[in-house]
């Protein structure tokens, strides 16, 4: 659309992110637990922390500021729970340090702008969209006495801590701050019939000017941090319930015999089970709830669905926040760590390490299991047998993520998998390792698969460490559904990961309760719709 652009704000900002350059080299995760000297004391000092310290905004003291290398390496857990922390790393890319600064802070309960929420949902305009419709009609409320004439079609607003020097849009920005919270946003507005909110960005605080600086630390300084029913034709159903899935994936979380149980456990409890794929996007609105029953990621329309499903009011299983919890291995490895709870031992690696894993090599041994943060069904998932095994498996894993977790390799002849909904254990199982392999799933050079047999396991046969250590790792991500991997060995019960979105397979995870288990979960959807809709009256 030709038209002149005029940038309320300064036009200096960009969001694209700077060259990457710590000022501080990484150390493995656990290797230094010092607290950096630099680092503020107590809940209500903010932490800056930055890629390089030669980005320390103006008028901001030193002693606030923190790199990003130092935040993710273990000397930063001596923060306290509850301390805030300002993540102005350069660009938030998927699996970047700056994403990986705010996953962490959240995992270590740590106050963080932007959320990890925010940095996935402004990351696309298909998921921010979602949450700007009020939004946009407080920018129309704010605009309506100025003429077509006195304002360009197209303008910016930069916004920092919620405020903006724009005084008619201030209402508004506080409003963008409260439903994002991002430090630095550009955000971006059109006039077609009315008045619409076009993008929103992240801004850098390498990329700000003079005047920008002074605006931010003025804002900086003023910030204080926080301490619709389902539409449709009438049916005769009493609950209607979406079960999300894709026919054509070739490892899915349910496979077809447990679709139909759940469809047919419907039948008996007055709960429509419709089965849709990802085309049914525009038309989750008529359900009550949706079951997500296809392999979750961040950067998928798994997270979408889920997104927009909760927009729409509807019951989520998996939701936004457990996919965001569960499908980072880091993020797991740290939240379990800082809880107490049991894991293999663990580090977290940058690049910057690579140079010296002697100390790693002390107290891990080879073999050592090397993993990239978000694989699934043991994808991304290597032994390393000695150094140059490490050493080259590194640099490839390092090519896809910032950070890799590099893990003890404990060796038992099956895994547990321990189904939790809502804080209750509802089933067991036993993962066998495949055939001649050292992993519950075998991958040949083409990506196929052939995994281990399973079997389902009677709860009181199942140990009670078990038991207790899958229900606390899974009670610290929320009450969804989760199977929680695990691992029996010499120094008790091991957690090895949390898993949003585990396997319900006829024949397999059913083998224990049969049909009682598809009326749990589907029972548990039906009590959280009545409840939402006790709410709603």
């Amino acid at each position: 659309m030709p038209t002149a652009k005029l940038s309320i704000a300064p036009s200096a900002g960009h969001a694209a992110a700077a060259p990457h350059n710590n000022d501080s080299a990484a150390s493995p995760a656990g290797a230094n637990d010092a607290e950096p000297p630099s680092t503020p004391r107590g809940p209500g000092t903010p932490l800056l922390v930055l890629e390089s310290l030669k980005d320390r905004p103006a008028q901001t003291p030193a002693r606030y500021c923190m790199t990003a290398a130092d935040y993710l390496a273990a000397g930063a857990r001596q923060l306290p729970p509850g301390s805030t922390v300002i993540n102005l790393c350069r660009g938030y890319k998927y699996l970047s340090v700056g994403y990986y600064c705010s996953l962490l802070a959240e995992a270590r309960g740590h106050r963080v702008y932007p959320s990890i929420k925010s940095i996935n949902d402004l990351s696309r305009k298909a998921a921010y969209q979602l949450d700007t419709i009020e939004l946009d009609l407080a920018l129309n409320a704010a605009l309506a006495g100025q003429s077509e004439h006195a304002m360009p079609a197209e303008f910016a607003l930069d916004i920092f801590f919620g405020s903006t020097d724009y005084t008619l849009l201030s209402g508004l920005a506080r409003g963008i701050f409260a439903t994002f919270a991002a430090p630095l946003m550009r955000v971006e507005f059109e006039r077609g019939e009315q008045w619409h909110i076009s993008a929103i960005k992240m801004l850098s605080v390498s990329s700000l000017d003079a005047r920008q600086q002074t605006l931010f630390a003025q804002a900086l300084r003023g910030f204080k941090p926080d301490g619709r029913a389902p539409c449709g034709a009438p049916r005769k159903w009493r609950y209607h319930v979406a079960v999300l899935r894709d026919e054509r994936e070739a490892l899915p979380p349910s496979n077809q015999g447990a679709l139909d149980k759940f469809v047919e456990a419907g039948r008996g409890m007055e709960v429509q089970v419709t089965l849709i794929d990802k085309t049914d996007y525009a038309d989750l609105a008529k359900f009550d709830a949706l079951f997500i029953r296809e392999t979750t990621a961040i950067q998928h329309h798994t997270y979408l669905f889920a997104k927009k499903a909760e927009s729409e009011g509807l019951v989520v299983i998996d939701d936004a926040n457990s996919i965001l919890r569960c499908t980072n291995k880091i993020y797991l490895a740290d939240l379990l760590r800082l809880h107490d709870i049991p894991t293999p031992r663990s580090y977290v690696l940058q690049r910057d390490a690579l140079g010296d894993i002697a100390r790693l090599e002390a107290e891990i041994g080879y073999p050592m299991v090397m993993k990239v943060p978000d694989g699934a069904f043991s994808r991304g998932v290597t032994k390393a047998a000695n150094r140059e095994e490490f050493l080259r498996t590194a640099e490839e894993l390092l090519k896809h993520s910032s950070l890799i977790l590099v893990q003890e390799y404990l060796y038992t002849s099956f895994d547990w998998r321990i189904g939790i909904l809502n804080r209750q254990v509802i089933f067991a199982s036993q993962y066998f390792m495949s055939k001649g392999h050292w992993q519950v799933a075998k991958r040949d050079t083409s990506g196929k698969a052939e995994f281990g047999m399973s079997r389902a396991v009677a709860l009181d046969a199942v140990p009670a460490e078990i038991l207790q250590r899958a229900s606390q790792a899974a009670g610290l991500i929320g009450d969804g559904l989760y199977g929680v991997d695990m691992k029996m060995c010499e120094r008790g019960a091991v957690v090895i990961e949390v898993n949003d979105n585990p396997n319900i397979d006829a024949g397999n995870e059913d083998g224990v309760a049969g049909g009682e288990l598809y009326r749990t979960i589907l029972g548990e959807l039906v009590r959280r719709v009545e409840q939402a809709r006790q709410r709603a009256a």
